[in-house]
């Protein structure tokens, strides 16, 4: 383990899983630069945080970003890819720009961040480009096509990466993490059990993410599979007069 302090950029930073990457990273001395499309709720006048402004789902957009934030930060030498959504039912359920809408952010989007900082994070001694997928990446479910269809392509594309970096020290880390408790829940029609072993917490995540960044240089953790200690779904009960 070493202690460099990295700056890291953080999507999906102004709630949930990226919140608590970005809060744990900034308490252990790296600097982060959060990512939202709305960076009026971050607090104001954070030590060695600073936001960029940006919403991952206008795909154009990114790669001039990019540019601007590598010319204004040049030290980054971090990605951690947070920002994600899920919508779950049957194939027939969903509209055509609903299964491009999720498409393009779970996977898409990542890919073109990757593809705008990958020349300038091989010029780096030492990288990581670390994504949070699901364990939806690695089983099929009923009522999760397109969801499992975009976490299964980030899985296959973090392995084909992985592969292609190693020779420019730039190591490529995939975490998959069961149900974890956060407003991703908040309108879907399931959640995870209540008792504290049947989630894990956005905080475990930020724990893995500061573990990956800290391991020794010379060795690369190809993928974590995270899991509540219990797996338990709740399935919210539905206001009949609304029926």
């Amino acid at each position: 383990m070493h202690t460099l302090k990295r700056t890291v950029l953080v999507t999906g930073a102004s709630s949930g899983i990226g919140r608590a990457v970005a809060q744990h990273l900034l308490q252990l001395g790296h600097t982060v630069i959060g990512v939202s499309r709305d960076c009026s709720q971050f607090s104001q006048g954070i030590a060695n945080f600073s936001a960029l402004e940006l919403d991952l789902s206008d795909l154009k957009a990114i790669p001039h970003k990019i540019r601007e934030l590598q010319k204004t930060c040049p030290e980054l030498d971090a990605v951690v890819f947070s920002a994600g959504i899920g919508q779950f039912g049957s194939l027939e359920e969903f509209s055509y720009a609903q299964i491009e809408a999720l498409i393009n952010l779970n996977f898409t989007s990542q890919v073109f961040l990757s593809k705008a900082l990958l020349p300038n994070l091989k010029r780096k001694a030492h990288s990581d480009l670390i994504y949070i997928g699901s364990e939806a990446a690695l089983k099929g479910s009923r009522k999760g096509a397109i969801y499992c269809a975009s976490k299964f392509a980030l899985r296959g594309f973090t392995q084909a990466l992985r592969e292609e970096s190693a020779n420019n020290k730039v190591r490529v880390c995939l975490i998959n993490p069961g149900m974890v408790k956060t407003n991703f829940f908040n309108d879907l029609n399931f959640e995870p059990g209540d008792h504290e072993s049947q989630a894990i917490l956005p905080e475990d995540i930020a724990a893995t993410v500061a573990y990956v960044l800290s391991s020794r240089a010379q060795i690369v953790i190809d993928e974590i599979n995270l899991s509540p200690l219990n797996k338990v779904i709740k399935f919210k009960k539905t206001d009949s007069s609304t029926l």
